[in-house]
């Protein structure tokens, strides 16, 4: 199992799903820990009932059918699928009203939706998905697509505040193509885990919001050095910009 998840990190967004299929026909005795562990990239529905795309995953499924934020209903339909209580949705609908705000003034677009259930002890969970696609909107970029899955568990109520465990992925993944470049692929997924104890004096959603907010800058970060970086230091490395060329001293 082990190795098996350190396979699926150093995997590209793009062959996730066809990697994890071959791992769950070798490793049968693993499914549940395979599938509760790996992140997929996101795929997108639309609720036609209210005429808006939501983020389908592994936290809004129930059998095969998967549950719109929106309505609150399964598509294909399913009688007995498990929903929130009243209490959990109530703050769900807030939750997608309010991130999809969020969304829109650091994404520009992109879709989001908000997944909130109970857990133990008074406790409860909460899924909060973007999803962004871009093709030829920006520079030479071809293709591109950001997925981020941020999970949330919140503790149960203590002397005024919760604590507060933030799990969270994301999967980048572009490709440009010019004649001068050719081209190139880059792609790859990095996750990071925060925990806190917060005062709920503007209340559990202030608190997920700040954390997502502050867990999203630090991502940014990570990927532009570890991935951005380190790219063009190797590129520029392998293939030195013409003016660099110039100012190397010629052969005597």
């Amino acid at each position: 199992m082990e190795a098996a998840m350190d396979l699926m990190r150093r995997m590209p967004p793009g062959s996730t799903e066809t990697a994890l299929n071959a791992l769950l026909s070798l490793l049968p005795d693993h499914s549940l820990d395979l599938l509760s562990q790996v992140d997929l990239p996101l795929q997108v529905c639309m609720d036609k009932e209210n005429n808006k795309e939501y983020i389908l995953c592994e936290y809004n499924r129930d059998a095969d059918s998967y549950r719109s934020p929106w309505s609150n209903i399964y598509e294909p339909p399913l009688e007995d699928g498990t929903v929130p209580s009243e209490e959990m949705r109530n703050l769900e609908v807030e939750a997608n009203e309010v991130f999809s705000v969020y969304r829109d003034q650091y994404y520009e677009g992109g879709i989001s939706s908000v997944y909130i259930w109970e857990d133990d002890d008074e406790s409860f969970i909460a899924c909060f998905l973007i999803k962004k696609d871009g093709q030829g909107k920006r520079g030479y970029m071809q293709i591109g697509s950001w997925d981020a899955i941020h999970v949330i568990q919140v503790g149960a109520q203590e002397e005024g505040s919760a604590h507060y465990c933030l799990n969270s992925t994301v999967m980048l993944s572009l490709t440009t193509d010019n004649k001068q470049s050719g081209t190139f692929n880059l792609s790859g997924s990095i996750r990071r885990q925060m925990s806190m104890t917060l005062a709920l004096a503007d209340g559990h959603l202030a608190n997920m919001g700040k954390m997502i907010e502050e867990m999203e800058g630090k991502l940014r970060n990570s990927l532009d050095q570890v991935y951005f970086g380190k790219t063009r230091e190797m590129v520029c490395t392998l293939r030195p910009p013409p003016e660099v060329l110039n100012m190397r001293i010629p052969d005597s």
